[in-house]
Protein backbone atom coordinates (compact mmCIF):
# COMPACT_ATOMS: atom_id res chain seq x y z
CA UNK A 1 0.00 0.00 0.00
CA UNK A 2 1.29 3.52 -1.06
CA UNK A 3 2.62 6.37 1.83
CA UNK A 4 -0.05 8.09 0.10
CA UNK A 5 -3.20 6.25 0.37
CA UNK A 6 -4.55 7.97 3.49
CA UNK A 7 -3.96 11.55 1.58
CA UNK A 8 -5.34 9.97 -1.59
CA UNK A 9 -8.50 8.79 1.13
CA UNK A 10 -9.19 12.03 2.54
CA UNK A 11 -8.85 13.37 -0.84
CA UNK A 12 -11.46 11.27 -2.62
CA UNK A 13 -13.93 11.80 0.47
CA UNK A 14 -13.48 15.95 0.43
CA UNK A 15 -14.11 15.84 -3.76
CA UNK A 16 -16.91 14.04 -3.25
CA UNK A 17 -18.62 16.36 -0.31
CA UNK A 18 -17.57 19.19 -2.36
CA UNK A 19 -19.09 17.76 -5.72
CA UNK A 20 -22.59 17.18 -3.61
CA UNK A 21 -22.82 20.76 -2.17
CA UNK A 22 -21.89 21.55 -5.89
CA UNK A 23 -25.15 19.42 -6.81
CA UNK A 24 -27.47 20.64 -4.13
CA UNK A 25 -26.50 24.50 -4.59
CA UNK A 26 -27.30 24.15 -8.39
CA UNK A 27 -30.84 21.92 -7.26
CA UNK A 28 -31.54 24.90 -5.11
CA UNK A 29 -30.61 27.49 -7.65
CA UNK A 30 -32.82 25.72 -10.21
CA UNK A 31 -35.93 25.75 -7.49
CA UNK A 32 -35.57 29.41 -6.69
CA UNK A 33 -35.35 30.78 -10.36
CA UNK A 34 -38.33 28.58 -11.43
CA UNK A 35 -40.45 29.89 -8.12
CA UNK A 36 -40.29 33.14 -9.82
CA UNK A 37 -41.48 31.94 -13.60
CA UNK A 38 -44.47 30.50 -14.66
CA UNK A 39 -46.35 28.56 -15.24
CA UNK A 40 -47.25 27.75 -11.85
CA UNK A 41 -49.28 24.44 -10.99
CA UNK A 42 -51.80 25.81 -8.27
CA UNK A 43 -53.86 22.51 -8.20
CA UNK A 44 -50.44 20.61 -7.42
CA UNK A 45 -49.55 23.64 -5.12
CA UNK A 46 -53.04 23.27 -3.08
CA UNK A 47 -53.06 20.09 -2.88
CA UNK A 48 -49.65 19.42 -1.26
CA UNK A 49 -50.69 22.15 1.13
CA UNK A 50 -53.37 20.16 2.62
CA UNK A 51 -50.94 17.07 2.55
CA UNK A 52 -48.10 18.60 3.97
CA UNK A 53 -49.80 21.23 6.53
CA UNK A 54 -53.03 20.01 7.37
CA UNK A 55 -52.49 16.57 7.72
CA UNK A 56 -49.39 17.09 9.65
CA UNK A 57 -51.60 18.97 12.85
CA UNK A 58 -51.77 15.72 14.74
CA UNK A 59 -48.14 14.30 14.95
CA UNK A 60 -46.91 17.72 15.61
CA UNK A 61 -49.91 19.09 17.94
CA UNK A 62 -49.01 15.66 19.88
CA UNK A 63 -45.59 15.90 19.74
CA UNK A 64 -45.61 19.79 21.50
CA UNK A 65 -48.49 18.65 23.98
CA UNK A 66 -46.38 16.22 25.83
CA UNK A 67 -43.48 18.18 25.42
CA UNK A 68 -44.98 20.94 26.72
CA UNK A 69 -46.18 19.23 29.83
CA UNK A 70 -42.60 17.14 30.70
CA UNK A 71 -40.79 21.32 30.19
CA UNK A 72 -43.13 22.33 32.66
CA UNK A 73 -42.16 19.25 34.94
CA UNK A 74 -38.27 19.09 34.62
CA UNK A 75 -38.06 23.43 34.53
CA UNK A 76 -40.14 23.19 38.37
CA UNK A 77 -37.78 19.97 39.63
CA UNK A 78 -34.81 22.20 38.46
CA UNK A 79 -35.93 25.64 39.79
CA UNK A 80 -37.32 23.97 42.88
CA UNK A 81 -33.21 23.58 43.49
CA UNK A 82 -33.00 27.48 43.84
CA UNK A 83 -36.08 28.17 45.14
CA UNK A 84 -37.58 29.58 41.73
CA UNK A 85 -40.50 27.95 40.64
CA UNK A 86 -42.26 30.62 39.69
CA UNK A 87 -40.19 30.57 36.96
CA UNK A 88 -41.89 28.06 35.01
CA UNK A 89 -44.64 29.52 32.68
CA UNK A 90 -41.93 32.15 31.34
CA UNK A 91 -39.42 29.30 30.37
CA UNK A 92 -41.73 26.92 29.24
CA UNK A 93 -43.22 29.77 26.69
CA UNK A 94 -39.96 31.08 25.65
CA UNK A 95 -38.40 27.65 24.89
CA UNK A 96 -41.65 26.54 22.80
CA UNK A 97 -41.84 29.52 21.04
CA UNK A 98 -37.98 30.38 20.50
CA UNK A 99 -36.80 26.16 19.71
CA UNK A 100 -38.37 23.30 20.80
CA UNK A 101 -42.21 24.44 18.70
CA UNK A 102 -40.03 25.05 15.35
CA UNK A 103 -37.57 22.17 16.09
CA UNK A 104 -39.56 19.41 16.81
CA UNK A 105 -42.45 21.04 14.13
CA UNK A 106 -39.42 20.79 11.66
CA UNK A 107 -38.24 17.24 12.72
CA UNK A 108 -41.60 15.80 12.84
CA UNK A 109 -42.57 16.94 9.07
CA UNK A 110 -39.09 16.11 8.19
CA UNK A 111 -39.77 12.44 9.32
CA UNK A 112 -43.20 12.26 7.56
CA UNK A 113 -42.76 14.47 3.99
CA UNK A 114 -39.41 14.18 3.45
CA UNK A 115 -39.56 10.61 3.14
CA UNK A 116 -43.14 10.90 1.08
CA UNK A 117 -41.62 13.28 -0.71
CA UNK A 118 -38.56 11.28 -1.72
CA UNK A 119 -40.43 8.35 -2.23
CA UNK A 120 -42.78 9.49 -4.23
CA UNK A 121 -40.42 11.09 -6.90
CA UNK A 122 -38.40 8.36 -6.53
CA UNK A 123 -40.68 5.78 -7.36
CA UNK A 124 -42.04 8.23 -10.29
CA UNK A 125 -38.30 8.04 -12.13
CA UNK A 126 -37.88 4.40 -11.59
CA UNK A 127 -41.01 4.22 -13.39
CA UNK A 128 -40.26 6.42 -15.82
CA UNK A 129 -43.04 8.96 -14.78
CA UNK A 130 -40.52 12.14 -15.15
CA UNK A 131 -39.49 11.34 -18.06
CA UNK A 132 -43.30 11.15 -19.17
CA UNK A 133 -43.13 14.80 -17.99
CA UNK A 134 -41.02 15.79 -20.18
CA UNK A 135 -42.03 14.31 -23.11
CA UNK A 136 -45.27 16.07 -22.10
CA UNK A 137 -43.00 19.51 -22.37
CA UNK A 138 -43.95 19.73 -18.92
CA UNK A 139 -41.15 21.00 -16.47
CA UNK A 140 -40.33 18.07 -13.63
CA UNK A 141 -39.41 20.47 -11.49
CA UNK A 142 -41.71 23.21 -12.37
CA UNK A 143 -44.65 20.37 -11.35
CA UNK A 144 -42.53 18.43 -8.95
CA UNK A 145 -40.44 20.37 -7.13
CA UNK A 146 -41.41 23.88 -6.51
CA UNK A 147 -45.36 23.40 -5.48
CA UNK A 148 -43.56 21.29 -2.87
CA UNK A 149 -41.24 23.64 -1.46
CA UNK A 150 -43.64 26.28 -1.83
CA UNK A 151 -45.84 24.36 0.34
CA UNK A 152 -43.64 23.42 3.31
CA UNK A 153 -42.39 26.72 3.20
CA UNK A 154 -45.66 28.50 4.03
CA UNK A 155 -46.96 25.30 5.78
CA UNK A 156 -44.55 25.14 8.44
CA UNK A 157 -44.81 28.84 10.09
CA UNK A 158 -48.80 27.64 10.80
CA UNK A 159 -47.87 24.29 11.98
CA UNK A 160 -45.52 25.96 14.57
CA UNK A 161 -47.79 28.52 15.60
CA UNK A 162 -50.15 25.91 16.62
CA UNK A 163 -47.37 23.35 17.69
CA UNK A 164 -46.10 26.48 20.42
CA UNK A 165 -50.11 27.27 21.61
CA UNK A 166 -50.71 23.55 22.30
CA UNK A 167 -47.19 23.17 23.74
CA UNK A 168 -47.79 25.94 25.97
CA UNK A 169 -51.52 24.26 27.08
CA UNK A 170 -49.37 21.36 27.81
CA UNK A 171 -46.93 23.33 30.01
CA UNK A 172 -50.50 24.99 31.58
CA UNK A 173 -52.19 21.69 32.04
CA UNK A 174 -49.12 20.19 34.13
CA UNK A 175 -48.42 23.25 36.15
CA UNK A 176 -51.96 23.95 37.27
CA UNK A 177 -53.43 20.23 37.60
CA UNK A 178 -49.96 19.20 39.26
CA UNK A 179 -47.79 21.99 40.00
CA UNK A 180 -50.49 23.95 41.96
CA UNK A 181 -50.40 26.91 39.60
CA UNK A 182 -53.30 29.29 39.60
CA UNK A 183 -54.66 29.58 36.05
CA UNK A 184 -55.09 33.14 35.55
CA UNK A 185 -51.97 33.74 36.85
CA UNK A 186 -49.78 31.48 34.72
CA UNK A 187 -51.63 32.71 31.34
CA UNK A 188 -50.79 36.30 32.77
CA UNK A 189 -47.66 35.85 33.39
CA UNK A 190 -47.03 34.19 30.21
CA UNK A 191 -48.56 36.99 27.95
CA UNK A 192 -46.94 39.46 29.89
CA UNK A 193 -43.60 38.00 29.47
CA UNK A 194 -43.68 37.28 25.51
CA UNK A 195 -41.96 39.32 23.47
CA UNK A 196 -42.84 39.98 19.33
CA UNK A 197 -39.26 39.03 18.63
CA UNK A 198 -39.96 35.72 20.36
CA UNK A 199 -42.45 34.76 18.46
CA UNK A 200 -41.51 36.00 15.00
CA UNK A 201 -38.01 34.33 15.17
CA UNK A 202 -39.65 30.88 16.01
CA UNK A 203 -41.73 31.65 12.67
CA UNK A 204 -39.14 32.53 10.60
CA UNK A 205 -37.25 29.41 11.86
CA UNK A 206 -40.25 27.33 10.84
CA UNK A 207 -40.09 28.93 7.51
CA UNK A 208 -36.59 27.77 6.84
CA UNK A 209 -37.06 24.29 7.99
CA UNK A 210 -40.26 23.89 5.35
CA UNK A 211 -38.07 24.61 2.68
CA UNK A 212 -35.01 22.36 3.84
CA UNK A 213 -37.47 19.67 4.24
CA UNK A 214 -39.21 20.34 0.92
CA UNK A 215 -35.74 20.70 -1.36
CA UNK A 216 -33.49 17.31 0.64
CA UNK A 217 -36.69 15.08 -0.17
CA UNK A 218 -37.24 16.17 -3.77
CA UNK A 219 -33.79 16.45 -4.10
CA UNK A 220 -33.13 12.84 -3.08
CA UNK A 221 -36.23 11.78 -4.89
CA UNK A 222 -34.74 13.35 -7.89
CA UNK A 223 -31.44 11.35 -7.87
CA UNK A 224 -32.89 8.18 -6.43
CA UNK A 225 -31.06 4.71 -8.07
CA UNK A 226 -33.14 2.32 -9.64
CA UNK A 227 -35.19 -0.29 -7.90
CA UNK A 228 -36.85 -0.11 -4.52
CA UNK A 229 -33.51 -0.28 -3.50
CA UNK A 230 -32.60 2.69 -4.64
CA UNK A 231 -35.94 4.73 -3.40
CA UNK A 232 -35.29 2.98 -0.41
CA UNK A 233 -32.67 4.93 0.28
CA UNK A 234 -33.20 8.23 -1.40
CA UNK A 235 -35.99 7.96 1.23
CA UNK A 236 -33.70 7.28 4.02
CA UNK A 237 -31.02 10.15 2.76
CA UNK A 238 -33.75 12.50 2.71
CA UNK A 239 -35.40 12.10 5.91
CA UNK A 240 -31.13 12.46 7.59
CA UNK A 241 -30.16 15.09 5.51
CA UNK A 242 -33.03 17.30 6.33
CA UNK A 243 -33.18 15.68 9.72
CA UNK A 244 -29.05 17.48 10.62
CA UNK A 245 -29.96 19.97 8.14
CA UNK A 246 -32.40 21.53 10.25
CA UNK A 247 -30.57 21.33 13.80
CA UNK A 248 -27.69 22.76 11.87
CA UNK A 249 -29.73 26.05 10.31
CA UNK A 250 -31.29 26.00 13.88
CA UNK A 251 -28.26 26.64 15.73
CA UNK A 252 -27.14 29.63 12.85
CA UNK A 253 -30.25 31.05 13.20
CA UNK A 254 -30.38 31.05 16.92
CA UNK A 255 -27.24 32.89 16.77
CA UNK A 256 -28.62 35.75 13.98
CA UNK A 257 -31.52 36.49 16.47
CA UNK A 258 -29.58 35.98 19.99
CA UNK A 259 -29.63 39.07 21.91
CA UNK A 260 -28.20 39.61 25.60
Amino acid sequence: MSVLSPVAAVGRSTLALVAALGRLAIFVGNTLSHLVRPPFYWREFLSQLMFIGYFSLPVVGLTTLFTGGALALQIYAGGARFNAEAVVPQIVALGMVRELGPVLGGLMVAGRVSAAIAAEIGTMKVTEQIDALVTLSTNPMKYLTVPRVLAATIALPFLAAVGNTIGIMGGYLVAVTRLDFNGATYVQTTVNFLQADDVISGLVKAAVFGFIVATMGCYHGMRSGRGAQGVGRATTDAVVSASVLILASNFLLTGLFFTE
